[in-house]
């Protein structure tokens, strides 16, 4: 080699080892296994590392409005969430629903007042008037109950003022009055649950109703919680992708110098500039998806972010939670869960209709019975036409006549009964098979929504004994495939391999860094899952996360 020949190789073989520490600098920075874990005691006993420096300055340079779990879940139950107001809307309906029927048993007073006037020709020879003039002023008033074995009772006071210029009139003015106490009570359709019915299934409904208000309020919490961990997984998935686009660049640099030198062919710039162009793309993905997530999370809590393209997470994911034996969580499920509540309560309404309509379906019988009295006051007027007739003994205005029937001077009573039988009796007897079927739908459903719910739980429960396990296994893999490409570096660098070959290493520590994000949210997701199934029973996590974020 010439004296000018070998400086210049010389300077080139120092451009090739400068930008193999670069893309060994990246590969390092981006293998980091416990990158975005709890310092100190971490998943279940796992010892955890503080975030790589280089990666956490990726992450805190990812655009964005800085959101924390609690702000989220407070965003949601303020009025963001569609599914939460929804809730409190059936919620609403159920309790007017209530109170319209139990307002059928509530008292109810009645009061009815008329004035007439009517002129008739006179057709007695006695009476002294061509045209005889009548005035009434009636009125009727009282207080009425239905009480909610069906009987039906009404006290009423009637009160007739009568004014004429007739001869034949004895009291004129004349002040009548009559009150009653009357009882209708039904002893076969309308009895008891025949009328109570709907009033006890609507209050069912309403129970059911809160239950699954408060079950939905849960299930917000537990779906911002999640799409928030998945929101916190994805932001990392995206810093360690641009951290390997780097890679891929200082990847493609290094491979023309080393073409340049004469190190290396074609084939290996060409390979190197695919493995480029692919992480390119896989960073526009990673956007993509982060984006897409933060519009969940936006669509869950009401609100976009503020002059920003997206969310971020600050939030780190809990790292340790207590795991009960999985029969315990399921009996917890079972006796909390809010959902299997509230179709206990459909099938409560359920029974409650059928109960009544297997009264409805006889016929009616009514038994009807009243007491009362009657009184009479007024202005005793002379009888023209009969000579020496005593005037009527009565006196006073109404408040006499009223006197009258209070102290019963006058009583009134009756008794009877009220038959009616429809033929076939085909519309009692639709119903009640109706509502028969009803209620057997109410109690499948139920047991479905028992069994759904038990083996919702094993899986939650199972996913959260195996995270510990799993959250290890995905550290493994990244420290080994760091490791494949440390040595991969190396051995390209010495020409023992070739650029296809770290493309290929490269390409598997980035699936093993996306299974590590994956398997470090899981586990949060995986508790939040069973707090929800067993309605806040499950305990919670003995390490929160928090903001470990700078």
């Amino acid at each position: 080699m010439s004296k000018v020949g070998w400086p210049v190789a010389r300077a080139r073989c120092r451009a090739v080892s400068f930008a193999a520490m670069v893309v060994a600098g990246f590969i390092l920075v981006v293998a980091a296994p416990h990158v975005w874990a709890q310092p100190g005691a971490g998943l279940n006993g796992i010892n955890t590392a503080n975030p790589d420096s280089v990666l956490q300055e990726t992450l805190n340079g990812i655009e964005g409005e800085s959101l924390t779990l609690v702000d989220a879940v407070r965003s949601a139950l303020e009025g963001g969430s569609t599914l939460a107001r929804r809730a409190a809307a059936q919620l609403v309906a159920a309790r007017g629903a209530h109170m319209r029927e139990s307002g059928h048993f509530d008292p109810e007073i009645f009061l009815d007042g008329t004035t007439a006037d009517e002129d008739r020709q006179r057709t007695s020879p006695f009476e002294l008037n061509d045209v005889v003039s009548t005035r009434t002023t009636y009125g009727t008033g009282g207080l009425r109950v239905l009480l909610p074995i069906g009987t039906q009772l009404e006290a009423s006071m009637d009160a007739l003022r009568t004014e004429t210029n007739s001869t034949f009139a004895t009291v004129n003015p004349s002040y009548d009055a009559e009150g009653r106490l009357s009882l209708r009570q039904p002893l076969l359709r309308g009895f008891g649950p025949g009328t109570s019915s709907e009033a006890t299934a609507t209050g069912r409904e309403e129970k059911a109703a809160q239950a699954r208000y408060d079950d939905v309020v849960l299930q917000v919490q537990t779906l911002v919680e999640q799409v928030y961990w998945d929101l916190h997984a994805s932001a990392r998935d995206l810093a360690v992708q641009r951290l390997i686009r780097d890679q891929a660049v200082a990847l493609a640099t290094q491979a023309e110098l080393r073409a340049r030198s004469g190190l290396v062919g074609p084939n290996d710039v060409a390979t190197a500039h695919v493995f480029l162009a692919e992480q390119e793309q896989s960073l526009l993905d990673r956007e993509e998806e982060l984006d897409r997530i933060s519009d969940t999370l936006a669509s869950l809590i009401g609100r976009r972010p503020k002059n920003l393209p997206r969310f971020r997470a600050v939030d780190d994911p809990p790292s340790s939670f207590p795991i009960e034996p999985e029969e315990t969580a399921v009996e917890h499920a079972l006796a909390q869960n809010l959902a299997i509540r509230a179709s206990e309560q459909d099938l409560s309404a359920a029974l409650a209709r059928e109960k009544g309509a297997a009264w409805n379906k006889y016929p009616r019988l009514d038994l009807l019975g009243s007491i009362g009295g009657t009184g009479l006051a007024g202005t005793p007027q002379d009888v023209t036409f009969i000579p020496g007739a005593e005037p009527v003994p009565v006196s006073g205005k109404m408040d006499e006549a009223f006197s009258d029937v209070f102290q019963r001077d006058f009583p009134t009573w009756s008794a009877g009964v009220s038959l009616s039988v429809p033929i076939f009796l085909r519309e009692g007897r639709g119903e009640h098979q109706r509502l028969r079927g009803e209620t057997e739908r109410a109690r499948q459903d139920l047991e479905e929504a028992r069994r759904t719910l038990t083996e919702d739980v094993r899986t939650a429960h199972r996913a959260l004994v195996r995270a510990a396990r799993r959250f290890e296994v995905a550290s493994q893999g990244v420290a080994a495939s760091r490791e494949q490409v440390r040595i991969g570096v190396l051995q390209y660098n010495s020409g023992r391999t070739t650029a296809f070959e770290l493309v290929r290493l490269g390409a598997d520590l980035a699936t093993a860094q996306q299974r590590y994000s994956q398997a470090l949210v899981r586990t949060a997701k995986a508790a939040a899952a069973l707090r929800f199934l067993t309605s806040g029973a499950y305990p919670a996590s003995t390490s929160t996360g928090g903001n470990t974020r700078p």
